[in-house]
């Protein structure tokens, strides 16, 4: 396409054609549009006649091509909408998720039923990523002390970014699950996580846009999807307080052999399993007492 005196809508109609014969989604384009011009939705239609500048044309030509060859929009965009809020994301991060926000919705309504009599409750997310979790807890739930974990030590950089940049004073830790709290003998009232859930077997059937670009680390655990539950499992035990809530995002279809996990743990444990808005097991929520 000659990008001289380019209108915008003839950009739009290029990049909605080329994505549509390229298998992708055609509103990408405008998504592209709308952030390389600055423009919101409406104010890119009122100006659907305006000539795009040369240099504008040239980073939404390249946008186009890279998310053709299966990079994520968000990483192009360099940010997600989550619960409201707006997060950098990059590649070191997995990309926030419509599911896990109703995990975020559903443990605040939780922690408010459960601990109703205390003032300040302690509470980690472990695998942080970009920190979508933990920040929307803080700053939904102003009264929580919150702390966030991850292996990865550039994921805790964009999620500390994420957390200065939103307002949410959160601690933060890097390390391989529950281990550096075990170490620090540190203690909590509810312990979150979106951890990796997708069994191996699953890579050959998804679409190149998550396996070649968001991080495995993030995504695979063993062949069954469940490594991550059995080590929380493991050392679930040493972090909690007598009165304890642990909230997991999971798989569909891996309800019951999580909620197992948890019995097959804890003497004192009520599982509920709650589905997502599509109405798929999405969920897994346990109410531990260790007295």
């Amino acid at each position: 396409m000659n990008p001289i005196n380019k209108q915008m809508f003839e950009a739009l109609q290029w990049a909605s054609s080329f994505l549509k014969k390229s298998n992708r989604e055609e509103f990408a384009g405008e998504l592209l549009l709308r952030h390389f011009t600055g423009l919101s939705r409406s104010q890119l239609f009122a100006n659907f006649h305006e000539e795009l500048p040369l240099d504008t044309w040239i980073l939404f030509e390249k946008a186009i091509h890279e998310h053709v060859h299966g990079v994520p929009i968000q990483y192009i965009i360099g940010s997600e909408e989550f619960y409201g809020r707006t997060f950098t994301v990059n590649e070191s991060v997995l990309i926030p998720r419509p599911e896990t926000e109703e995990l975020v919705l559903e443990i605040i309504r939780r922690i408010k039923q459960k601990f109703t009599e205390k003032k300040e409750v302690a509470v980690v997310d472990i695998g942080t990523g970009s920190g979508a979790i933990a920040v929307s807890l803080k700053l939904e739930v102003p009264t929580l002390h919150v702390t966030a974990s991850d292996i990865s030590v550039d994921s805790l950089l964009v999620a500390k970014e994420n957390a200065a940049r939103l307002g949410a004073v959160i601690d933060f830790s890097q390390g391989d699950l529950l281990k550096p709290f075990i170490e620090q003998n540190a203690l909590f009232e509810v312990v979150i996580s979106n951890p990796p859930y997708i069994p191996l077997g699953d890579k050959v059937t998804m679409s190149e846009i998550v396996t070649e670009h968001e991080p495995h680390r993030a995504l695979f655990a063993g062949v069954d999807g469940l490594d991550f539950y059995r080590r929380f499992m493991e050392e679930l035990p040493f972090v909690l307080k007598s009165e304890a809530l642990v909230g997991f995002e999971i798989g569909a279809g891996q309800s019951e052999a999580v909620a197992n996990l948890f019995y097959q743990t804890f003497a004192n444990v009520k599982v509920d399993i709650v589905n997502d808005i599509n109405g798929k097991d999405r969920m897994v929520f346990a109410e531990i007492s260790l007295n």
